[in-house]
């Protein structure tokens, strides 16, 4: 990889998520050389992306280019492809472009799709983790809408129409009431020769409980607002397969639809290299307090691939943004301290409360010391979020799509500007 040599120590980043774009912007590169590595050239908002997918917003809008972010930090280089392998005792990330040598490395590679081994389900469910991806599932829920014009079978047509939804945690619930919203208000002007009142919305947790991360206060809020909206939620319920667009459930119920949408479970998302004994649950690597790997001194594991456990998180601190990007702050503000020759500290997460919306004024807030619920909650979740983008630009305008789309009924543009094409038709 064509990076220069210079008399400074090299940091290679991987990954330009929430904890490794957040280092990359406070690390002092006068004492560094930074290289970050990333397959997409921009920064994804992921909270938002359920928003994308149900056309209330376009991509631009929560996505920011990288080198954008970054363009005024002096020794600084950005790669634009594919982690193959990591060398630890070389100290060399091989890439597609070549092999890059390093001093620290920072893998922050963030999270993939978890499908328990149900092959079924990874092969034909529609999942929700990239920008890709949220758009695919645009494409097909509109393309469903469309060609269910065509058919008078109702079964088929309803087929087309009715979304199941696995897991109930916050992209399940936020996608459930996006869905729900569209089809009370939004879809039956688009289409005025369906009956959207025969679609039917199905939200499927393996918990007891929907958000069952939240306090049962929320949870229970949460329950109620999605019921409001027609949403039909199955806890206690496990997927077993999703063959010929029947979903088959171990405690016997099962569903037709063309469209399962997979929010069930995340695992870590890192390069090959390292050992079978550093991974823990969910294929995060094990990190010390100081987040780094386990044996390693000059590798570092930050956000939704590391394990960490703490006092208050016996299982590994929660794969959220939140974590990733106070992981990436402390990290860099670590750096400078060492680069000073500063005493080092631990890290230690600060747990500010979590949340979650469902639809128009109805959301749940968990904070230390309160519950809340419905109208303030929403303003509150909105607030959070539209601080937590990066750049002004992009604040902007997703605050004048949300207050028009409040006031107008509307959400966004329904365009088919990319049609889906399942796995099988789009390698022929």
């Amino acid at each position: 990889m064509n990076i220069p040599d210079i008399d400074l120590p090299r940091v290679v980043v991987i990954g330009a998520g929430f904890a490794g774009l957040k280092l990359a912007r406070q690390i002092d590169t006068r004492f560094y050389q930074l290289v970050l590595i990333d397959k997409n050239n921009y920064h994804t908002f992921q909270p938002l992306l359920y928003q994308v997918a149900t056309a209330g917003l376009e991509p631009d809008s929560i996505a920011y280019p990288v080198r954008k972010t970054l363009r005024k930090k002096k020794n600084m280089y950005f790669r634009l492809t594919e982690v193959n392998q990591v060398k630890t005792q070389e100290k060399i990330v091989s890439t597609s472009m070549g092999e890059l040598k390093y001093d620290y490395l920072i893998v922050a590679t963030g999270a993939t799709n978890n499908y328990f081994g149900i092959d079924s389900v990874e092969e034909n469910a529609m999942p929700m983790k990239t920008l890709t991806e949220a758009l695919n599932l645009r494409s097909k829920m509109l393309q469903n809408f469309e060609n269910a014009l065509n058919i008078n079978d109702l079964d088929k047509r309803l087929e087309l129409m009715n979304v199941v939804i696995v897991g109930a945690g916050p992209t399940g619930v936020e996608l459930a009431g996006a869905i729900a919203e569209l089809r009370n208000r939004i879809l039956p002007k688009d289409f005025p020769d369906l009956d959207f009142r025969q679609m039917e919305i199905h939200l499927i947790e393996a918990a007891p409980r929907v958000l069952a991360a939240m306090s049962k206060q929320s949870s229970e809020r949460a329950y109620n607002y999605l019921k409001k909206l027609g949403v039909n939620i199955y806890t206690d319920m496990i997927v077993e397969s999703y063959d010929n667009n029947l979903v088959k459930t171990k405690s016997g119920k099962e569903f037709k639809t063309d469209t399962l949408i997979w929010a069930a479970g995340v695992a870590a998302d890192h390069p090959d290299g390292f050992g079978d004994d550093l991974r823990a649950r969910g294929n995060r690597l094990k990190v010390n307090e100081y987040l780094q790997l386990t044996n390693n001194e000059d590798v570092y594991v930050l956000g939704d691939a590391a394990y960490l456990e703490t006092k208050d998180f016996q299982n590994g601190l929660p794969m959220l943004g939140a974590v990733a990007m106070q992981a990436g702050a402390y990290l860099a503000k670590q750096f400078n301290r060492k680069a000073r020759k500063k005493k080092i500290h631990p890290f230690k997460y600060k747990d500010k409360g979590s949340m979650a919306t469902v639809g128009r004024n109805l959301a749940v807030v968990d904070l230390k010391n309160s519950k809340l619920g419905g109208t303030f909650a929403w303003l509150t979740w909105m607030f959070v979020h539209l601080m937590l983008l990066v750049g002004f630009r992009n604040r902007v305008i997703v605050f004048i799509n949300w207050v028009w789309n409040y006031i107008r009924f509307n959400n966004g543009l329904r365009l088919i500007v990319r049609p889906y094409k399942k796995k099988e038709d789009a390698s022929n």
